[in-house]
């Protein structure tokens, strides 16, 4: 039996079709967490980090981003989160206090499988940003870490920012912001795209946020899909946004998400819920 041209032509369809979009590439791209970790040493009783440690570590091998900026982490943390996500993760960054182990760190955990590190260092949000030094009206001492990257699936190079602005200091947390978005123009000449993550310590409505709302894009309002849950929980005492995810030189941002599910059985992993964007290049 003979088909006849028209059905010849939907057996053609019918076959072709699934070739056609199994062969569609996904969009590269990369996954990026900001997540305040919450000093090991703080008195949070049954929140405390001896009782909830592993739920980071769980946290990160569900939901496998491949960029987290942390912040709050001591020594005694980056340790434990290098150790427990061995083979996948590594970590760069050094202690605020000396540059090197002492206080937090504004580290960087990533995953080596599909991200490599170029090169990257640290920055002192003050007026003498070159070394360990407390800036303006600062409570803290106050840092950024920056690093140049590559996607390996990709071979798409981008800039990473990590930083904890104070939480006392106004006039830190204006110049501090200023002086990382003068940082940004200056390292990434080459306008490569840049992802800025952190615990700001501010609302979005914060008038020192302007030379970030000005340079680069907010990715909880910008994503596709996004939600509009608060980040600083509390330990359920608190409710206020100030955990961000910003970027630019990207395509899109095709979704946000601020991650509120329990581990262990706890409600809480930190006194903020990790917020995750999913960037297009």
């Amino acid at each position: 039996m003979k088909l006849r041209p028209t059905l010849l032509f939907a057996a053609a369809l019918l076959f072709t079709a699934p070739l056609g979009l199994s062969a569609r590439k996904t969009p590269a791209g990369i996954t990026v967490m900001s997540f305040n970790i919450r000093v090991s040493d703080a008195n949070d009783g049954t929140n405390s980090w001896e009782y909830r440690y592993p739920t980071s570590a769980l946290m990160v091998l569900d939901r496998k981003p491949d960029i987290v900026g942390l912040q709050e982490a001591l020594h005694d943390q980056v340790m434990y989160l290098k150790n427990a996500l061995t083979p996948d993760y590594k970590m760069i960054g050094v202690g605020r206090e000396d540059g090197k182990k002492k206080g937090e760190h504004m580290e960087m955990l990533y995953n080596k499988k599909t991200i490599s590190v170029l090169k990257w260092g640290t920055f002192w949000l003050s007026e003498t940003p070159d070394k360990p030094s407390m800036g303006w009206d600062a409570a803290c001492v106050r840092t950024a870490t920056w690093a140049l990257m590559k996607d390996r699936k990709s071979g798409k190079k981008f800039y990473m920012v990590n930083t904890h602005l104070d939480h006392v200091g106004t006039v830190a947390r204006e110049k501090g912001l200023q002086l990382i978005c003068e940082r940004i123009a200056h390292m990434n000449r080459d306008g490569l795209p840049m992802v800025l993550t952190g615990d700001f310590n501010m609302e979005i409505t914060d008038p020192s946020m302007a030379p970030v709302k000005n340079a680069m894009k907010n990715a909880r309002t910008d994503a596709v899909k996004t939600d509009d849950h608060f980040s600083y929980n509390g330990w359920g005492k608190a409710s206020s946004t100030i955990d961000y995810v910003w970027y630019s030189g990207f395509s899109s941002c095709t979704e946000f998400e601020t991650v509120t599910k329990p581990y262990l059985d706890r409600a809480f992993i930190s006194d903020h819920f990790p917020v995750q964007a999913h960037l297009i290049f």
